[in-house]
């Protein structure tokens, strides 16, 4: 990160502790990090701003599911030219369009290159 730069911000919605806490740990150098547990806490999240600059979410989440999330972001004023990335195991060509109808720009597969990830975003952020 070039010095005296803000943080981009990273809104992660992920239910599985161990991957939320992998992309907490691998994005916290070059990001500022919030995570949400599930669907619910990310529809409450992205009812208010500030709004984050990237969204990496999963789809199969408790409560209300990753392309509710997308679709309530995309219609949210905070929110709405918030870049989001899917990131999930749902790996058919019918959810990658759903994914995309929903409102995500890029979608990725579980299971994931951390490299991966970082590179998407740091192309995302960079823009």
């Amino acid at each position: 990160m070039i010095q005296g730069m803000a943080k981009k911000r990273i809104l992660i919605v992920e239910d599985d502790p161990s991957v939320r806490t992998l992309l907490e740990k691998a994005l916290a150098l070059d990001y500022e990090i919030e995570s949400v547990a599930d669907g619910v806490a990310a529809v409450r999240r992205i009812s208010q701003p500030p709004a984050a600059d990237v969204i990496l979410c999963d789809i199969m989440l408790p409560g209300v599911d990753g392309f509710e999330v997308a679709r309530r972001a995309k219609a949210s004023s905070h929110w709405s030219n918030v870049p989001i990335v899917f990131l999930t195991a749902r790996t058919t060509p019918k959810d990658v369009i759903l994914g995309i109808q929903a409102g995500a720009r890029h979608y990725l597969t579980k299971p994931f290159k951390i490299q991966e990830v970082l590179d998407k975003l740091a192309r995302i952020t960079r823009g």
